[in-house]
């Protein structure tokens, strides 16, 4: 069985591993959320950034039951290396859990694959918020992997670029609330 992982997340802008190849496409039954925080990479102990996690969608329409992203196909003689990596990776909270992913290309089905989400209780698990406090959140933290103004707008900016005609409000709300914060500040991001 070949592994493949989905990138929600820094997996789609930040891949630090080896893959065969790469498809864009989405899962269902999910919204992605700023709801995980980060000592590790995008804040500090006692000071978290927020990244992205995925939560169960409560909604009934597709459009908001749907994370899109990127699968990554392992090299058979990687797996175990890459996986390792991986686990290290997003030790932060994050465990691994099998869904089914479609693909944008109608000429692949439908396959089953390994993503990694944080779950509501693991300990570096923050929860909803505002819009507002998110933002200030991410607008005020940094940590070893840089700022998290730069992990959101690299983010945002991932996903215009491999699903053009898709709105994710939580995510470009969010980028738009720190653009008001950072308008005169974040000129170095």
């Amino acid at each position: 069985m070949t592994m493949w992982i989905f990138g929600y997340g820094s997996l789609i802008w930040k891949v630090d591993f080896p893959f065969e190849q790469r498809l864009v496409g989405r899962i269902k039954g999910y919204v992605r959320r700023f709801w995980q925080g980060s000592e590790d990479h995008r804040g500090v102990p006692g000071k978290p950034g927020r990244v992205v996690t995925l939560a169960l969608s409560e909604s009934n329409t597709e459009e908001d039951s749907e994370v899109w992203g990127v699968a990554y196909e392992i090299p058979g003689e990687l797996e175990e290396s890459v996986s390792e990596h991986l686990d290290y990776r997003e030790k932060g909270g994050y465990e691994k859990a099998r869904v089914t992913f479609y693909p944008l290309s109608d000429s692949v089905s439908p396959f089953d694959l390994d993503i990694y989400i944080g779950s509501k209780d693991n300990p570096f698990y923050l929860g909803p918020a505002s819009i507002k406090d998110i933002a200030i959140q991410i607008y005020s933290s940094e940590g070893p992997s840089g700022h998290n103004v730069e992990y959101l707008f690299q983010l945002a900016a991932a996903m215009r670029s491999i699903a053009p005609g898709v709105h994710d409000k939580h995510l470009f709300e969010l980028e738009a609330e720190v653009k008001k914060l950072c308008s005169a500040n974040c000129h170095h991001l």
